[in-house]
């Protein structure tokens, strides 16, 4: 059995905690919490009847932990992972890993030299809709794709972000594409391959916030396709969609729902035997935006610290979307279409006064 410790019990916590802490991951369970504002940690300790503490380095000392799970503010993500790494546990961050390449690099670094493994949530890859499409992405039914899109249409009123002062601010969030929409980004990213580049507008359109909370993205694959972002968390007065579309010579594919979590177009020139089950058998309706993923996603972090599964979102996939977030923000910031691999001149995210 796997012993897994938060630090951080903020909002997504929650999620986290729930799963670990009601035992809902074969071979995990929740061992301990920690947050610098303690009744946050007390909260959850008490309601999982697990040690709580104030302090990650005191946590790390005294409680027996396998695995330490990162759930900062994303500014703190780089400190926090590079600080633990030192105990020789394996570290599982959410997402954004970062919000600087610098900081990844020294991320993955840290967790190299330890000899240990370093995770980044990305728990969409996981969804069951999403492992379908991927599947027939690998088997080659596309053939040559024109065009992937994704859509980010949330809502995030003033309250949310007034939950933290961190939240919106160049310094510890970035706006709707670093936090939000990030792990969208990452499977359009995931689902086309290489970025070529990118030119982005971004808004601040309904939030009193320092950040975007509105932008759309143009994207230029290296196989020539072209890809389209849109995220936004100004929709009211509810969430509206979280969905992907991909569309190739051979045919289309198109997830909706709220979450990635629903089936909407499953069509190819060239049927294959289950074609006709996918609309009914691939789609799921979960409770909330966070959908089914994490489950999924932390058996699969199980699996592979036990040898039994490759190691899918590690360190350098985390970096290279975070790269992609860092070109969009740039191009936003300085009015041009960016390359991939480039360094950030105009970006503020991560930018600290």
């Amino acid at each position: 059995m796997l012993k897994f410790a938060l630090v951080g019990c903020g909002r997504i916590a929650k999620r986290h905690s729930e799963l670990l802490g009601l035992k809902q991951i074969y071979g995990a369970e929740l061992a301990a919490v920690c947050d610098i504002d303690l009744p946050k940690a007390q909260k959850i300790g008490e309601q999982f009847s697990v040690p709580y503490f104030a302090d990650m380095h005191e946590m790390m000392r005294s409680a027996d932990i396998d695995v330490v799970v990162v759930l900062t503010e994303s500014g703190s993500h780089a400190k926090h992972v590079v600080q633990l790494a030192q105990y020789r546990k394996h570290i599982v961050v959410e997402k954004p890993m970062a919000l600087t390449l610098d900081d990844a690099d020294a991320m993955i670094q840290a967790c190299d030299f330890a000899g240990v493994k370093l995770f980044v949530v990305k728990q969409n890859r996981f969804n069951v809709p999403v492992v379908k499409l991927r599947e027939a992405l690998e088997q080659g039914r596309f053939g040559k794709i024109s065009l992937g899109t994704v859509r980010v249409r949330w809502c995030r009123t003033q309250s949310y972000y007034d939950q933290a002062p961190w939240r919106g601010t160049w310094a510890m969030d970035g706006g709707v594409l670093a936090n939000q929409a990030s792990h969208h980004v990452d499977m359009l990213e995931w689902m086309l391959g290489d970025v070529d580049s990118v030119f982005a507008k971004g808004a601040t359109a309904l939030a009193n916030i320092e950040a975007e909370d509105t932008a759309v993205v143009v994207l230029k694959f290296k196989s020539g396709a072209l890809g389209i972002i849109e995220a936004t968390t100004a929709v009211r007065p509810n969430d509206l969609e979280g969905s992907i579309s991909i569309l190739g010579e051979g045919g289309s594919v198109e997830i909706a729902g709220f979450a990635v979590n629903k089936m909407k177009v499953w069509s190819f020139v060239e049927p294959q035997a289950g074609d006709e089950d996918v609309m009914d058998k691939y789609s799921v309706n979960p409770p909330n935006v966070y959908g089914f993923g994490h489950q999924a996603y932390y058996e699969h972090v199980v699996d592979a610290i036990r040898g039994e599964r490759q190691h899918l979102v590690d360190g350098l996939q985390g970096r290279r979307s975070l790269e992609l977030i860092n070109a969009i923000y740039e191009s936003i910031e300085s009015g041009r279409e960016v390359p991939l691999r480039f360094r950030p001149k105009f970006c503020r995210l991560g930018e600290r006064s």
